[in-house]
Parts: structure tokens; C-alpha cells; sequence
């Protein structure tokens, strides 16, 4: 895999000094960022690992929100045998925008072996 070359970016074309110019959003104070959505699921999963004593079975869902992100983390409540019939929680976390916990919330609980239909 070859590095591209810095000489062969591509230029903006010029701009006429009174053409109105796009602006950006203003940056909230502190200089905090929004961080990327692989590093929100890892915090997502580890954090409310720590706060529930569990770890996380996975990381179902994940969007941007206005004030960082929401994610939706499956964890096991209870082991069971055969797994099947483990008992599942399904939780709702907010993160801001640099990834620390706002607030969850379990919003399912449900055997694993269950099959969710479709139109519910």
C-alpha cells in the first residue's frame, strides 16, 4: 500500500473574496469533541460493564446524539444451562460527547433463545 503523495491533494478552486463563506458549527467550550463511534461503543460497553458488575454480550445499537451518543448494550443477567434459556438485558446508555456515562437504563429483558417477530 503506497502513502498518497502530499503535492497531489486535490485544491479547493479559488474564491471570489465577496462570495459568502460556509461556517461551521460553533465547538462547545472546553474544546470537547465528539468521538468517533468505535471508541462510543467501547465506552458504552465498558462503562456500564463496571457499573453493573457484568460484562457486556454485545453492543446492539449505536447512534449520534445532539448531546453525544445513545447505544443499546446486551448483557447477561443470568447464566443458564443449556444457554439458551439465559436470561438477557438489553440497556439503553447515553454518553456525552467525549464518551463518559450520562445515564442507562434496562429497557428488556428477555430468555436468548427468544426470536423477536417482525412488526412488533
Amino acid at each position: 500500500m503506497t502513502t498518497p503523495d502530499p503535492e497531489r491533494r486535490r485544491r479547493r478552486p479559488a474564491r471570489d473574496d465577496d462570495a459568502p463563506r460556509p461556517t461551521r458549527p460553533a465547538r462547545k467550550a472546553s474544546g470537547s469533541r465528539r468521538q468517533g463511534a468505535a471508541s462510543a461503543m467501547r465506552a458504552a460497553a465498558q462503562q456500564l460493564s463496571e457499573l453493573l458488575g457484568r460484562p457486556p454480550e454485545s453492543v446492539t445499537s449505536l447512534r449520534p446524539t445532539d448531546e453525544g451518543w445513545e447505544a443499546v448494550v446486551e448483557v447477561v443477567e443470568l447464566e443458564r444451562i443449556p444457554e439458551t434459556t439465559s436470561v438477557m438485558g438489553s440497556y439503553r446508555v447515553e454518553l456525552d460527547a467525549s464518551g463518559e456515562l450520562i445515564s442507562y437504563e434496562r429497557t428488556r429483558r428477555y430468555s436468548r433463545g427468544m426470536i423477536d417477530r417482525s412488526g412488533r
